[in-house]
């Protein structure tokens, strides 16, 4: 096989630009076919980006023998469903994040493609673009020495209805699973992941503090990396101002840098001199990583965001939050 041709389970704004155009500029990548449950909606964004063929079925998409892979990118609390579907017809998948809601329901999503013998990625675009690669080199060589302790801060004010008296799905449990440190927060944290191994120990909290919604909207924590490197975290979604930085700590310097801009530079700090280094973004975010899946399924390269990196991640964002979920 020389090209992998892609379906789409869930054609909405994700998909517009930030990973949808991905699937056909990726070499060795064709996008055959999307779906919608809206089958206006299919059709028009099958029109607009010229997809051959809509479906308002996913079964219906799952099965066209035409498709050899498939995306998922429908809201989170339907990820697994769509993950054990697409497994049990054998097809190999690529997800949208979080995987799923809570860490056993995505341990269930690893279990049933690891059954199935399917491969099974994770759209953790990040761990595909230059600048983060660059930065998980750059501790990797050593330059701030060995890594002490790292902290996480993204803030961000509040979320509320919009003019028809509805929340955005991202805080709206019956789609999101929970708060925006599922959708925003886990991309740092799978980073660290990246950048410095899976984290061991995890000590959370959790709160509504500003009312404005049902799930949570303040949660810190504190972990400790398998490696012995210490971390902590404040995630304020209804704070004053937007706040978004990583600071990873050595014992020869610092380097700190966004998660959330892609296109921000990453500063490098040591007693000599300060550094900062600057990158491009992608016009398409998620394409660097949607070659590296094809390539894999390929043969030609490695993914390097899996179900079994993913679910570590899922992990660390469940006990961050447990508490909760037990005050619920």
């Amino acid at each position: 096989m020389k090209t992998i041709r892609w379906g789409i389970i869930g054609c909405g704004d994700v998909t517009e630009k930030k990973s949808g155009p991905g699937f056909q500029k990726a070499q060795g990548s064709e996008l055959v076919a999307v779906m919608r449950r809206n089958a206006e909606l299919a059709k028009d964004y099958a029109r607009r980006h010229k997809v051959p063929r809509w479906y308002d079925n996913a079964d219906k998409l799952i099965n066209d023998p035409d498709v050899d892979a498939i995306y998922i990118a429908t809201p989170p609390t339907t990820h697994v469903d769509y993950i054990k579907r697409v497994a049990r017809a054998g097809k190999p998948i690529y997800a949208e994040k979080p995987m799923g809601v809570g860490y056993a329901e995505s341990r269930e999503a690893v279990e049933a493609c690891r059954a199935a013998g399917i491969p099974l990625h994770v759209a953790y675009y990040r761990r595909g673009m230059e600048k983060y690669r660059a930065i998980r080199e750059l501790i990797s060589e050593g330059r701030i020495g060995a890594v002490r302790y790292v902290h996480v801060a993204i803030h961000g004010p509040a979320s509320g209805p919009d003019q028809n008296g509805v929340l955005p799905w991202r805080v709206r449990p019956e789609l999101s699973g929970g708060g925006l440190l599922l959708d925003v927060g886990s991309h740092g944290l799978d980073l660290l992941d990246f950048c410095l191994g899976p984290i061991r120990d995890v000590e959370g909290f959790a709160d509504n503090q500003a009312g404005n919604y049902q799930v949570e909207d303040m949660v810190s924590g504190a972990w400790v990396f398998a490696s012995g490197v210490h971390g902590s975290g404040n995630w304020c979604f209804s704070a004053d101002r937007e706040d978004d930085r990583i600071l990873i700590v050595g014992d020869r310097g610092r380097m700190e840098f966004s998660v959330l801009d892609v296109a921000g530079p990453v500063v490098i700090s040591t007693s000599k001199n300060e550094e900062a280094l600057t990158f491009d973004a992608p016009e398409h975010v998620q394409q660097p990583l949607i070659q590296l899946v094809t390539s894999d399924l390929l043969g030609t390269g490695e993914s390097p965001s899996t179900g079994e990196s993913a679910l570590r991640t899922d992990r660390v964002l469940e006990l961050l939050r447990s508490k909760f979920d037990q005050k619920e």
